[in-house]
């Protein structure tokens, strides 16, 4: 009973060290977010991606990162510009981007694990979008296509983002209360939307921290050739993501104890990758496309994530950008509470999460008091 309690107890402690460390990276990435997707009118969106060939997904990938990091938001947004006339490589070319190129990512990556696997986190996602581009026909025929096309037609992704002043020009919106509210609205939603997935994720960080270490080297065979840990772990991480049921930013602080316990680089490339096979997004896909399709780019997205977290582990160690030497201890990835410059960014994150939670409220209370009674 103690050994349990205790067990529970760092759990705990521990998953809300990790979240004072990465508070006010999120808020910032969120931020960020919710300016583009309030400020790029959605249909600009849609008709840019309407269409097929490298433009449109090159299109896809610049419109993908400056979108939310929400997995879910991602693939419903990505299933309506596909009804709209995007072909497949252009839809999961946008999913890639917003869930692997997207700001905040990112920088929960450089807080938690080093700028090495943010700059892997941002070359993969490119990676992932071109062998996207060159396999989708190998998984997906025109034909099939079509009916998903026409399956999704029939389906409502019921996810829509506030845009506004599209005639505004960028300078006005900075000075605009209806633009604001507006980017207010859409921090909230993907709060809303993603505050379970990185709560679980920081737990799942906290409890698996309390595993031995005799665990870890096992499952990640850490006493193989360096070959043989990195095709394990490109294999491994996305099996550990599908089962762990995290996505988007949630599932970087269980990254940064799996990076500690002995996984290999490409095992955290394909484990973050991997954010778009979890079981609940699959059974998304089935609704929204059907399930022969939905199963065919689930394979086509499993192959992508493996090969690019191989080659962007090839490619580091030829360059030498592979972090060496000791890994994080556990005092390294959660840290500790101190009067020092992460608490100076949490006070500020926490003012401006305060702030745009406020100014929803009232916006939405105005709204309210001018309906007529």
């Amino acid at each position: 009973m103690t050994s349990a309690l205790h067990f529970i107890w760092h759990g705990i402690r521990d998953a809300l060290l990790m979240g004072w460390q990465i508070w006010w990276a999120l808020v910032l990435g969120f931020l960020i977010s919710a300016i583009a997707q309030a400020w790029i009118p959605r249909q600009q969106v849609e008709r840019a991606l309407s269409g097929s060939g490298p433009r449109p997904v090159a299109t896809a990938t610049a419109l993908g990162a400056a979108s939310s990091s929400c997995s879910y938001a991602a693939v419903a947004i990505a299933k309506s510009v596909f009804t709209r006339g995007a072909s497949a490589a252009s839809m999961l070319a946008f999913q890639f981007a917003s869930t692997n190129l997207v700001w905040e990512l990112g920088l929960i990556l450089w807080v938690l694990l080093g700028w090495q696997f943010a700059l892997g986190e941002y070359v993969g996602g490119i990676v992932m979008i071109i062998l996207i581009a060159l396999l989708v026909r190998v998984f997906v025929s025109p034909r099939l296509e079509t009916q998903a096309r026409e399956h999704s037609e029939r389906v409502d992704a019921g996810h829509h983002h506030h845009t506004a002043g599209e005639a505004m020009s960028w300078r006005r919106r900075f000075t605009s209360v209806v633009a604001w509210s507006d980017v207010a609205h859409n921090f909230v939603h993907d709060w809303r939307m993603l505050y379970r997935e990185i709560i679980a994720g920081l737990l799942l960080a906290g409890f698996a921290a309390q595993l031995p270490e005799s665990f870890f080297r096992s499952l990640f065979l850490t006493h193989s050739s360096p070959l043989v840990q990195a095709l394990w772990g490109a294999v491994i991480g996305p099996v550990i993501a599908v089962v762990s049921f995290v996505c988007s930013v949630g599932n970087v602080p269980l990254a940064a104890v799996l990076w500690s316990g002995g996984i290999s680089f490409a095992g955290v490339m394909g484990f973050i990758f991997a954010d778009l096979i979890i079981l609940p997004l699959v059974v998304i896909y089935t609704k929204f496309y059907g399930i022969r399709f939905a199963l065919r780019i689930t394979a086509l997205m499993l192959v992508t994530m493996v090969l690019a977290a191989l080659t962007i582990d090839a490619l580091f160690s030829a360059l030498s950008l592979i972090p060496s030497g000791p890994r994080p201890s556990h005092g390294d990835v959660f840290g500790s509470v101190a009067v020092d410059y992460k608490l100076v960014l949490n006070l500020a994150g926490l003012a401006i999460f305060t702030a745009l939670f406020t100014l929803t409220a009232r916006a939405h209370r105005g709204s309210l008091s001018a309906r007529p009674s």
